[in-house]
């Protein structure tokens, strides 16, 4: 993210002495992508930042991924996941389930109470979506307050924690990468300025504004890293002697951030707009787009919903969150419902949907999708909350018929 800030204490010129006010030197530490030769952020340590005092194995929450074969369209209520109180015993890191998944990105949901690890993601960026419920994300960089609607990014190797703050469970969809996320290369200049076409800009932005100083020691954090687990993942517990949030100032153009869904401004048409004029961030080999309310194609035969289409080089993943989807009406798709469309299988809406569209103003909906450019295989929680009937909801009939 090229935008520069700047945060609690940071000397006047990078990489020269900065003394703790017991005339110790803090230590510097620069977290950057891409060999150094991207994004980075210089932050200021009390501490050793590689100072460990243990480690032992991890146990991931099952990653398991199976094909989707036969290929077919599929419908998952991801609601029915965490019944009755189960969420009182989960957090929003390790009681993550995985619904969907390949080698560029994997796709969870968490229902949690309770505060999860210190946590550190050092297979790529996370940016997860709050369905609901509050929580505080406390990282090495700050803290973040964050609530329904909010996008959450969280940068590579980022230590940080979720804190629930609200009355009701936490609901987090993660869409975990195994490269960066960011705002699409279209809606940026050539260093890094969101242009006047894109549909959100830096003032929309949430960043930390302060240092997050914890106190402790002997800290336990959970590392998902690369290694030969499935799906290429490992995990460990490093202990460290000193509490990882001892940053007193950092600066840079890599950090957390949050950006809530209904600060994206919709762009419409006479016609209908395709799927990319929805998109909200990227990454290798997928995209991530969202579907908000908004005034719809305003052509005198206008058909408002989308025609039926075969996104050759993609996946398509709908998640539901509000409203009331145009398309998906009949099928049994409600809030809390993921669509998969995969590349192979022409989809569009249900019958009955492009008739009951026509001189429609104004759509109530809100989805977050995510498009990727290799197949998806699903996850032990994708197949558990499988409706085991969308496939033929277009044509009215399964294979008992």
């Amino acid at each position: 993210m090229a935008f520069y800030r700047q945060v609690g204490s940071v000397p006047p010129k990078r990489h020269t002495q900065h003394r703790r006010p017991d005339g110790a030197l803090y230590a510097e530490e620069l977290m950057g992508e891409e060999g150094f030769s991207f994004d980075s952020s210089l932050l200021y340590h009390s501490g050793i930042p590689s100072a460990l005092v243990d480690a032992r194995p991890w146990e991931l929450p099952d990653q398991t991924l199976t094909p989707n074969a036969p290929l077919v369209p599929r419908h998952l209520k991801l609601h029915d996941l965490f019944p009755g109180e189960e969420h009182k015993a989960v957090d929003a890191v390790t009681g993550r389930r995985l619904v969907l998944g390949n080698g560029d990105v994997r796709i969870s949901y968490a229902v949690s109470s309770l505060t999860s690890p210190y946590y550190r993601n050092a297979t790529g960026d996370e940016c997860v979506y709050v369905e609901a419920g509050q929580a505080t994300v406390e990282t090495v960089f700050g803290a973040l307050d964050v609530g329904p609607g909010d996008y959450v990014i969280v940068p590579r190797a980022t230590t940080h924690r979720w804190v629930p703050t609200g009355s009701e469970p936490l609901r987090s969809y993660a869409v975990e990468a195994n490269s960066h996320i960011a705002p699409p290369r279209r809606y940026l200049s050539k260093y890094g300025q969101f242009l006047e076409h894109a549909p959100y800009c830096e003032r929309d932005l949430r960043a930390p504004a302060e240092p997050l100083l914890g106190e402790g020691t002997d800290v336990e954090v959970y590392v998902k890293h690369r290694g030969n687990g499935p799906g290429g993942l490992t995990g460990t517990v490093h202990v460290v002697p000193e509490h990882p949030f001892d940053v007193v100032g950092w600066d840079g153009c890599l950090y957390p951030y949050a950006f809530n869904i209904a600060d994206y401004e919709p762009i419409t048409g006479r016609v209908h707009q395709p799927p990319p004029v929805h998109q909200v961030f990227e990454g290798t080999n997928f995209v991530i787009c969202n579907f908000v309310p908004r005034k719809v194609d305003y052509h005198p035969l206008a058909v408002p919903v989308p025609y039926y289409h075969s996104n050759v080089d993609s996946d398509e993943i709908m998640f539901y969150v509000a409203g009331d989807y145009e398309a998906r009406k009949g099928s049994g798709i409600g809030k809390g419902s993921i669509s998969v469309h995969p590349g192979g299988h022409s989809h569009g809406p249900q019958p009955g949907a492009v008739e009951r569209s026509l001189g429609v103003e104004y759509f109530d909906e809100t989805a977050v999708m995510v498009d990727t450019f290799r197949p998806l295989d699903l996850g032990e929680a994708g197949i558990a909350s499988d409706d085991g009937k969308y496939a033929w909801s277009w044509s009215g009939r399964g294979p008992s018929a």
